[in-house]
């Protein structure tokens, strides 16, 4: 019997192996070409949603309605160098926006949305939908939010100003426009929107629909104005060009000036303007229009690069009061500052326009800051000039916060403001660089840009918030400033670009510059901040050859406007960064001008800058004061 178990167990044990080999073989083969069958996942048997993506139809690229100025321009150094070409004006093929994955079910009007509108309506709520959306929104239900997308309101009250000429009862009925957007390709589309009188009907053809609630609801005595949108065919069958002439965005405008950029309007307004009321206009945009980008800064041939600065524009929603003006009479001040803004650009053809702050007038006549910053760079914007901007302290009075009016400030075009690092106090805090023109691209200048903040404190009283002191730069900002200085790179100074034929005949007289007056050094460097350091209010220096202060311009005309608390930047801060740590001879100052919010609308502060600075005011009579040599040659020795 125990011989027997031995035979049995060693036969097992001798075809255990093999055969766990074939079973194993066997299921691994089973796995490979039976089991493992790859799919798409759930998502290819999930129900149609308003927001599925197999009804995306994928192009080849985005397509960019704008025309002309809208190219793609490269930042230096991340090319390849064409001779014959300037570095600055070599470009890329448009940037490539991936529209499919902006959200359909929220209202961001400088997003630049492909997607067109499938239906259009007008609600009137006597409580701010915000707090309750659903009650005050059209009526829909699941299955024709599958199909047209889901309500979208436009968060801007149609009505807003109307309790100046309504009864309180009809004051406190808001008018809000809504709409549905979606990407399904079998859902026709609104092609073209109008508004219309009671007995109003479309002039041309085509499938129009008539929202049946009035946009002056509530309005005392005000005519009925109603809004018609043209539906067209669906978005399959539609070509690129009926694609790209698509409705894809509504807007509110308060005022009568230029709506947001690639807007338009639609006539007539829903609220007229009358005595203390502001107009209110429906505003739609066609298709995409990308803001065009700014090209990097760089000097000219001849080695200039020319800054104009404008302080304290104190632009309103109304266009604006006049004040500090021999003009008489005077109306509509925002539109001539406009004026005398394009006036002296077009004398001066700066390369960089700087906002130094309170573009905004604050004190409750900017309650909507989308309106204003709509047009408060719109002369600089339609040459073309690259600008930047820093925050007054009058620029979120009326409620818009920093962050968001720094959104809307990127979205415009040739814009080259930043939010800066989030651990730094304040918003814009950001450093701009200037190249050369030669296929080097040195950095020549340094440009930075501080929020001086608002107010440091204040009191309630009747009428709302009342500040009484000015804020001031903080010491976080001290420190990245000094952290963004050390990381500049010292040049050879004054700079020679690579060749001679990239300066031409102004190559000549840098020829004679003797080695013994060549230096390493930072950049010169340029800042600007709204509120004055109280530095700024001390007494001048003096020329040491004439003996005569160095003190331009009229003085007297206010209080000083610097914050009474001194963070210590000017001690701690500029007189700490200088060209070169090398200071056996001596060093300079890197930074060699603070630009602040001294000034008026009645004059622009031009800055020519190389090896030398020269700051002078062009007036609105076109004279030139306050001349001024800063640094270089000409400057007075200090």
């Amino acid at each position: 019997m125990a011989i027997t178990c031995m035979r049995i167990f060693r036969f097992f044990s001798s075809t255990c192996a093999p055969i766990t080999a074939i079973i194993g073989f066997s299921l691994l083969l089973t796995w490979i070409f039976i089991l493992y069958q790859p799919n798409l996942g759930p998502g290819s048997i999930q129900k149609l949603g308003w927001q599925s993506w197999e009804v995306v139809t994928m192009t080849n690229g985005f397509q960019n309605t704008t025309k002309g100025n809208a190219t793609d321009l490269q930042a230096p150094g991340n090319h390849d160098e064409i001779s014959d070409v300037d570095w600055w004006n070599v470009t890329q093929p448009d940037t490539q926006v991936d529209t499919s994955s902006f959200p359909l079910d929220e209202w961001n009007p400088i997003l630049p949305h492909s997607t067109g509108l499938s239906e259009i309506a007008v609600t009137e709520c006597r409580f701010d939908p915000s707090l309750a959306e659903g009650l005050c929104a059209p009526d829909s239900n699941s299955e024709q939010d599958a199909i047209k997308g889901k309500w979208v309101r436009v968060p801007r009250d149609l009505n807003l100003e109307g309790g100046y000429i309504s009864s309180y009862l009809a004051s406190n009925v808001m008018v809000n426009i809504y709409y549905r957007r979606t990407r399904r390709q079998d859902v026709n589309l609104v092609t073209d929107i109008q508004l219309l009188a009671q007995n109003e009907h479309p002039s041309s053809s085509g499938d129009w629909r008539k929202v049946n609630t009035s946009l002056r609801a509530g309005i005392f005595r005000a005519p009925p104005l109603f809004l018609w949108y043209r539906v067209g065919t669906t978005a399959g069958d539609m070509t690129t060009a009926e694609r790209g002439n698509l409705i894809t965005e509504l807007d509110v405008l308060y005022g009568e000036d230029v709506p947001w950029y690639g807007f338009q309007k639609l006539e007539p307004p829903t609220m007229p303007e009358k005595g203390n009321t502001e107009a209110t206009w429906l505003t739609y945009r066609r298709g995409v229009k990308v803001p065009p980008r700014a090209p990097p800064l760089h000097f000219s041939r001849s080695g200039k690069f020319k800054i104009m600065q404008i302080a304290d524009l104190h632009y309103s929603v109304s266009q604006g009061v006049c004040r500090d003006t021999a003009l008489s009479p005077c109306e509509h001040s925002d539109n001539l500052t406009n004026t005398l803004v394009g006036k002296a650009l077009d004398a001066e053809k700066p390369d960089l326009v700087v906002f130094s702050g309170d573009q905004l007038n604050g004190q409750r006549t900017t309650w909507d800051a989308k309106s204003v910053l709509a047009k408060f760079a719109k002369a600089v914007t339609d040459r073309g000039i690259p600008w930047a901007a820093v925050f007054g302290n009058h620029d979120e009075e009326d409620g818009t916060a920093k962050e968001d009016q720094m959104m809307l400030m990127k979205a415009l075009p040739y814009s080259l403001v930043d939010r800066g690092p989030k651990d730094v106090h304040g918003v814009g805090n950001y450093v701009l660089k200037v190249y050369s023109a030669d296929a080097s691209k040195t950095q020549l200048l340094t440009l930075y840009f501080l929020d001086s903040g608002s107010y440091s404190k204040g009191y309630w009283d009747l009428f709302g918030f009342m500040p009484t002191a000015y804020d001031w730069i903080r010491e976080t900002q001290i420190n990245w400033f000094l952290q963004q200085s050390g990381s500049i790179r010292a040049i050879e100074r004054p700079f020679t670009p690579d060749s001679m034929r990239d300066l031409g005949h102004a190559w000549n007289p840098r020829q004679q510059i003797t080695p013994d007056t060549r230096r390493l050094a930072k950049p010169n460097a340029l800042m600007f901040f709204h509120i004055p350091l109280p530095e700024a209010y001390a007494k001048a220096d003096s020329d040491p050859r004439t003996n005569t202060p160095l003190d331009v311009g009229v003085h007297g005309q206010e209080t000083p406007g610097n914050a009474k608390t001194n963070g210590g930047f000017f001690e701690n801060g500029i007189l700490k960064a200088m060209e070169t740590e090398h200071v056996a001879k001596g060093s300079a100052l890197e930074v060699k001008s603070l630009k602040t919010a001294v000034g008026s609308r009645e004059s622009g502060t031009v800055l020519e800058v190389g090896e030398t600075i020269r700051t002078y005011k062009r007036t609105e009579n076109d004279e030139i004061v306050d001349d001024m040599v800063l640094s270089g040659k000409g400057a007075p020795p200090l």
